[in-house]
């Protein structure tokens, strides 16, 4: 798989030395730049992006800032001159933390690192056996769990929680590993952090959905296919 990335600094040579890097880069497939957060956060509103690269001090709103507004952020790799802001950037679950200047060995990490969690499902825990079911490596052993049966996924820091049943599974597992291990005729991701069992659905609104009391927010980057594969699968009236 190829990532597609975007690139926040108010620094025009820094976004030169980043889209440089990246053409070098053979996993990422494209790389959008923006010099302010108003920009990127359009940018992420009309395209898919799997890693964000953000500098942290920027005129008007701060990348930390802009993180903590943002419902459904990509993976994120800070870039900054300031080693003293590295505990609140993983605060909000950056992925990685490189200092400026850094060379191309550095930059490769942090897309090695960001690659590791976007990795081949056929590296983890979950594994397709048929069409009904999947297995699942939790407490030790691996589990069947019926497709039919799966309510909802939810991300929970590097794992996720599958939420079966009367039963619940907690696996060393990536989102984006997960959502391609299930069938999309039935599966929806609908937040960074959730996948949804489309015949779990009780009701819905644009922002939020619920599933057996719990109730899940839609993020904006999956709304408009959401409501799409909804109404293609007739849930409307």
């Amino acid at each position: 798989m190829k990532i597609k990335c975007l690139a926040v600094d108010d620094e025009p040579l820094a976004l030169d030395i980043i889209q440089t890097f990246a053409k070098k880069n053979t996993e990422i497939e494209k790389l959008w730049i923006a010099s302010n957060a108003v920009s990127a956060a359009e940018i992420l509103r009309k395209n898919p992006i799997d890693v964000m690269f953000l500098d942290i001090q920027m005129p008007q709103i701060t990348g930390l800032e802009f993180i903590r507004k943002l419902q459904d952020p990509p993976l994120i790799i800070f870039t900054t001159a300031y080693s003293n802001y590295a505990v609140e950037g993983f605060e909000v679950n950056a992925i990685d933390y490189i200092l400026k200047p850094f060379s191309i060995d550095r930059f490769e990490k942090a897309v090695n690192k960001a690659m590791n969690q976007l990795k081949a499902p056929d590296q983890n825990n979950v594994n397709r056996g048929q069409n009904d079911f999947l297995y699942v490596k939790a407490n030790h052993q691996q589990n069947k769990v019926y497709l039919k049966d799966i309510k909802y996924v939810e991300a929970f820091a590097d794992y996720v929680k599958i939420f079966a049943a009367d039963k619940r599974y907690v696996t060393l597992q990536t989102m984006k590993n997960m959502e391609a291990q299930l069938p999309k005729k039935t599966f929806i991701r609908v937040h960074r952090s959730y996948i949804a069992g489309l015949n779990h659905i009780d009701s819905f609104t644009n922002n939020s959905l619920l599933i057996d009391g719990k109730k899940i927010p839609v993020g904006k980057n999956y709304r408009n296919i959401f409501l799409q594969t909804i109404q293609q699968n007739k849930f409307l009236s």
